[in-house]
């Protein structure tokens, strides 16, 4: 199957369409195998639900061929981001569920911590203890790709908690996502961690100012 730095080369999240291109070119090469092929479909799927196609990535997701156990996963995830995207987010629960039980079993670790992650995000009543979940996957893995999930959780976790008000807590979770991408982030993951330290601190502040106030 396909690693998984194939498939970033071909994305380009902020151009889901020019994403779709490369992806549908992809998936007709012929120096992939079947089930490679299948696995790149999965991602022309993804690319067009992203431009909120949603009928029409449904209807290719349904076309996949996916006796093949890894894009079997990638079809469960891909179905659960287009419910989620097109607002139903609590039916895309339990196939993200599903996908972060194979994905596990196959010993697949980067599709297991996406699909924890995206559990987080279509569950948003449970998004901590989810987050938490993938965050304790992800400590255990050695792949730097995978590992570099560490980043977007820690943020992710950030917010949940900023959102609460828990900005202490917040905060930690901040600084600890700046820590990881620092060792093994992109430099924009870099940058947003250092946003959202920012973006905390201020809220702390205005926390205190206002705690302060009170007292007064």
């Amino acid at each position: 199957m396909l690693e998984q730095k194939t498939l970033d080369q071909l994305w380009n999240f902020e151009d889901p369409a020019g994403s779709e291109v490369r992806f549908r070119t992809a998936a007709a090469d012929e120096q992939y195998d079947a089930d490679e092929q299948a696995e790149l479909a999965t991602q022309v799927g993804r690319a067009i639900g992203l431009q909120g196609r949603y009928e029409e990535a449904d209807a290719l997701l349904d076309a996949i061929d996916a006796d093949e156990p890894t894009v079997a996963v990638r079809v469960l995830l891909e179905r659960g981001r287009l419910l989620n995207s097109s607002g139903h987010a609590a039916m895309a629960v339990p196939l993200f569920e599903q996908a972060a039980e194979l994905a596990d079993h196959l010993s697949e670790e980067f599709l297991a911590v996406d699909a924890l992650h995206m559990l987080a995000i279509a569950d948003p009543a449970h998004a901590e203890s989810w987050t938490r979940s993938a965050l304790e996957y992800a400590s255990t893995v050695h792949e730097p790709r995978t590992k570099r999930w560490m980043v977007s959780l820690h943020n992710n976790l950030g917010w949940t908690l900023h959102q609460a008000g828990r900005f202490t807590e917040a905060l930690v979770e901040f600084q600890l996502a700046e820590q990881w991408a620092e060792r093994i982030g992109t430099p924009q993951q870099q940058k947003w961690a250092r946003e959202a330290i920012e973006e905390c601190e201020h809220s702390l502040a205005g926390g205190l100012t206002a705690e302060t106030q009170r007292k007064a």
